[in-house]
């Protein structure tokens, strides 16, 4: 993990780099806004930034939000001054940290925000032989695709690759091609020089950049732009990158990594993706099973997630019951590994004398399952004769409370206004959260931010992040 420390601290500085050095992250040190700024754009990237109150923290998370440059921000100040703490939050910071710094706070706000363990939890066979190919193929520059439905632990794949290369010392940086607007994405990969266009007010390292000598993972591939694409195509085959609006192309030395919740193939035959970019990218192509074929990981990552949120709630850790066990093993998991997680926070907050009943795990996404076929027309009495039940459509009556979901409740409404509905209760329930509801939802998060759009300019009430926590507070 890398972090950026912006202020002097009254000489607090050396103790708190001191810890965070001692628990693994590489430390660097800006005693003011500007020259953390500098570092940012000529490509020294942070994973997080821990600022000096007495500096101006909306200033600095103002320009940060400006040049688009996503690093979350801690504030730290001398004591535990309650209305420091409070402005801090108010101009944006994540957290507040009082100095002199306590090591077990340093570590835990590192904890929180490196969440980018490489570790695989699993009991699965096939995961283990994904985990050996893995290993094999992390030695080689070679490019890898790593593919799989959303949620499945792409990105952990793509770490675990990197720290088991021979670039492991050097920087991993991960770009979200979904979540970038095309008009910006250009920029945010290969740079920008100053006055290259409306915004730029200087000159800016692109990701290629950031990470030479070391791994670029580009998350989300499929979203990408064809006309991106060939530039990028260009970028891997001759090891160059042009900055926009630049004059002179620029040497990268990079490790490249992919990963698509879609089929790229299909994407190819549809002229959504470009065939020879495919073929550069799939050296290697590393498919992760969905949650629902890892049967045997399902309660070893529950306890692990359970673990996990009563420790970050500051709660004991709860006992699970079987029958909670047995919802969780019944469930489809369309979201795999992160729906679970986020049904595991859940049931922190829910349990009850310390423990987790079937009450406590509420599931969702039922109505996105796939539902068994219905008999054809003539078929239906002689297969309620026969008494003949597969063992798919037992398992889907059950989850749905012993038949098939009632829509009559649906008729008369448009296929949009229940559209509209499902999307917001989703992004309600993902407590505001645009990532973990597009995942959910099966869409892109272009896809629902532009759905969320409209309907904000309908005038309907679109849930914050964090909004639905606060509200419980």
């Amino acid at each position: 993990m890398r972090l950026l420390i912006v202020g002097t601290l009254e000489g607090h500085i050396t103790t708190a780099g001191k810890i965070a050095l001692d628990r693994g992250a590489k430390v660097a040190h800006a005693d003011d806004i500007a020259t953390a700024l500098s570092l940012l754009r000529a490509g020294h990237g942070a994973d997080l930034l821990m600022i000096d109150i007495r500096l101006d923290v909306g200033s600095m998370i103002g320009s940060l939000k400006t040049e688009r440059i996503s690093i979350p921000v801690v504030a730290c100040g001398i004591g535990t001054d309650p209305g420091a703490a409070v402005k801090a939050i108010r101009a944006g910071a994540q957290e507040y940290v009082p100095l002199p710094p306590d090591p077990e706070l340093i570590a835990a706000v590192l904890a929180a925000v490196a969440e980018e363990s490489t570790a695989f939890l699993t009991r699965d066979q096939r995961m283990k032989e994904l985990l050996r190919l893995a290993e094999q193929v992390a030695g080689a520059d070679a490019s890898v695709l790593i593919t799989g439905e959303s949620g499945t632990g792409k990105e952990v794949m793509a770490r675990y690759i990197h720290e088991k290369s021979r670039r492991a010392k050097q920087t991993f940086v991960s770009v979200n091609c979904a979540a970038i607007p095309e008009n910006l994405l250009e920029s945010e990969l290969f740079g920008h020089e100053k006055g290259a266009f409306t915004g730029a007010i200087a000159r800016r390292v692109g990701k290629f950049e950031e990470a030479n000598g070391g791994t670029l993972l580009l998350d989300e591939i499929s979203e990408m732009h064809p006309r991106l694409q060939a530039k990028l195509l260009r970028a891997i085959q001759e090891r160059e990158i042009d900055r926009v609006g630049g004059t002179q192309p620029i040497r990268v030395d990079i490790r490249l990594l992919a990963t698509s919740n879609r089929d790229l193939e299909e994407e190819v035959r549809e002229g959504r993706f470009r065939e020879d970019l495919f073929f550069r990218l799939n050296v290697v192509t590393i498919e992760l099973p969905p949650l629902r074929a890892r049967g045997q990981d399902v309660a070893l990552l529950a306890e692990h997630f359970l673990a996990k949120y009563a420790e970050a709630n500051g709660v004991p850790l709860p006992a699970m019951t079987p029958e909670a066990l047995r919802c969780l093993e019944g469930h489809h998991w369309r979201g795999n590994v992160r729906e679970l997680e986020n049904t595991m926070h859940r049931a922190v907050l829910m349990a009850r004398d310390h423990k987790v009943t079937a009450e406590a795990i509420i599931l969702t996404g039922d109505r996105l399952a796939p539902k068994p076929a219905a008999p054809a027309a003539g078929q239906e009495g002689e297969t309620q004769t026969a008494g003949s039940q597969t063992a798919g459509a037992q398992s889907a009556a059950a989850r749905n409370g012993g038949g098939e979901q009632d829509t009559s409740a649906l008729v008369g409404r448009t296929v949009a206004e229940v559209e509209r509905d499902l999307i917001l209760d989703t992004l309600s329930h993902c407590l505001g959260n645009r990532t973990h509801a597009a995942n959910i939802l099966g869409i892109s998060i272009r896809t629902l931010r532009n759905k969320l759009k409209l309907y904000s300019e309908d005038g309907a009430a679109i849930p914050l992040p964090g909004e639905a926590e606060r509200a419980r507070v």
